[in-house]
């Protein structure tokens, strides 16, 4: 039960960079493919990123031989650190919703899902199960998002930044000292 909790917090965490840039989408979009077509590729993009990086840090591990969990706790609060600094930074995408733009949003979001794919073998052995999660959370985070931005503020944007910076770094802790 304590691997599904620990998959879901992660996948919701790597989701709230999306979920962002989706409210920020949402707002200036009026493009409904978009909201159609955006989503599934972000869930592509999120399924597939974790899938290479384990298999990249698993050569990692028995190259270096590494602990898993040290590495997995280790990117986690690296990922939470690089959320915060570009929430201090307050950096805005300048987003191009043509198809091209379409995956270079989808891969520019789904790089963190990547490098948590590094060490996602300290939580659990069934990868695939973490990646249908991990795609689950963040497309239904960016629809989510970019149905939200049509109708709000981008207020909500920043609070699911502090969120998903806040469990980063939580999760990172307990995976380096549990």
């Amino acid at each position: 039960m304590q691997e599904i909790v620990s998959i879901l917090l992660i996948g919701i965490s790597l989701s709230m960079d999306t979920f962002s840039l989706s409210l920020s989408v949402g707002s200036i979009t009026n493009n409904e493919s978009n909201i159609k077509y955006l989503p599934i590729f972000v869930g592509i993009f999120h399924f597939f990123m974790p899938l290479l990086g384990n298999f990249v840090g698993l050569g990692l591990i028995k190259l270096l031989n590494l602990a898993s969990n040290v590495i997995l706790g280790s990117v986690l609060i690296i990922l939470g650190i690089n959320l915060a600094i570009h929430y201090i930074k307050d950096e805005k995408a300048d987003i191009k919703l043509n198809l091209l733009g379409i995956i270079i949003f989808a891969l520019s979001v789904s790089i963190d899902s990547f490098s948590v794919g590094l060490g996602i073998n300290d939580i659990t052995n069934n990868y695939l199960l973490a990646s249908i999660i991990f795609a689950c959370c963040s497309a239904a985070f960016t629809y989510l998002g970019l149905i939200i931005g049509k109708y709000s503020s981008k207020l909500i944007g920043k609070y699911a930044i502090i969120l998903g910076i806040l469990l980063l770094v939580c999760l990172g802790i307990f995976h380096l000292f549990v």
